[in-house]
């Protein structure tokens, strides 16, 4: 069983910067390849970034491609999405979730291999 609980969510103006923390619980976080994905109002949950196992791999979808970074370190149990240059488009919830995966330079995509969500964490980008 893995928690993940996410931070660092928030108002900003558009072109401003943030940092979303989420923190997992248990001891095998280097087993598991993360992923941010959001939720804007009226629309699906939509994949945003990824990161394999050991952090040697990510992938971006190409909205936030430049912009958004995903970094972990499994040390701390923890990935990070660096969010910078932020539109109003931005505006969703935001969530952290795990994909178990045998293959350590594996970034995963499809939502549906997502084995553990954290609850989401809020970001607004003001005009």
């Amino acid at each position: 069983q893995v928690q993940l609980v996410e931070s660092g969510g928030g108002l900003v103006q558009a072109g401003g910067s943030l940092r979303l923390s989420c923190a997992a619980s248990g001891r095998t976080f280097s087993s598991y390849a993360m992923g941010w994905f959001r939720r804007a109002p009226g629309k699906e949950r939509e994949f945003v970034g990824g990161i394999s196992c050991n952090g040697g791999t990510t992938y971006y979808a190409s909205s936030v491609k430049g912009r958004f970074t995903v970094a972990r370190d499994n040390a701390k149990n923890t990935v990070y999405l660096q969010m910078n240059s932020l539109k109003p488009e931005d505006t969703a919830v935001y969530y952290c979730a795990a994909s178990k995966t045998t293959l350590h330079f594996e970034v995963v995509v499809d939502q549906s291999r997502y084995d553990y969500w954290g609850q989401g964490t809020q970001v607004t980008v003001s005009s």
